[in-house]
């Protein structure tokens, strides 16, 4: 049975730690630790950025879903901008943005997008190769 961690932070950057934090501690929970753990959290950070960077509708928050089942690790970021879809962007060597979707490429073994009723989400799979012995498995926001 799939372990999934889901939940909202505010359409607003300072959330974007809170957002962070939370994908950490279910990765622990789960008894994902290391790269993977590093790669999973940077690649969050990156698509909540974007997530509360470009969406044109502040009144409904950003939903994040973290599914562990069996080796596969799918994170989700969900925003109500349903028509603002993602595109990577070449940066030069002197912007200071423009990367994340780069670095969530060269990060996740997948990633893409999709347009659903009210939203779109942006996801990237992972794959977890090994996990902790004796981690607590139970639900990450218990």
């Amino acid at each position: 049975m799939p372990e999934t961690e889901t939940f909202r932070i505010p359409n607003r950057r300072d959330h974007v730690p809170a957002a962070r934090h939370r994908i950490r501690k279910a990765l622990a929970d789960w008894g994902i630790t290391g790269d993977i753990a590093d790669a999973v959290t940077l690649s969050a950070n990156e698509l909540v950025t974007n997530a509360v960077t470009h969406c044109r509708t502040s009144l409904v928050g950003i939903e994040v879903t973290l599914t562990l089942h069996g080796p596969a690790l799918v994170l989700e970021v969900s925003d109500p901008d349903r028509d603002l879809l993602p595109r990577p962007h070449d940066s030069g060597p002197d912007e200071e943005c423009g990367r994340g979707l780069a670095l969530v490429a060269g990060l996740a073994e997948e990633w893409g997008h999709r347009q659903e009723p009210d939203a779109k989400c942006v996801w990237a799979r992972f794959t977890v190769t090994e996990r902790l012995e004796g981690a607590a498995h139970v639900p990450a926001g218990s």
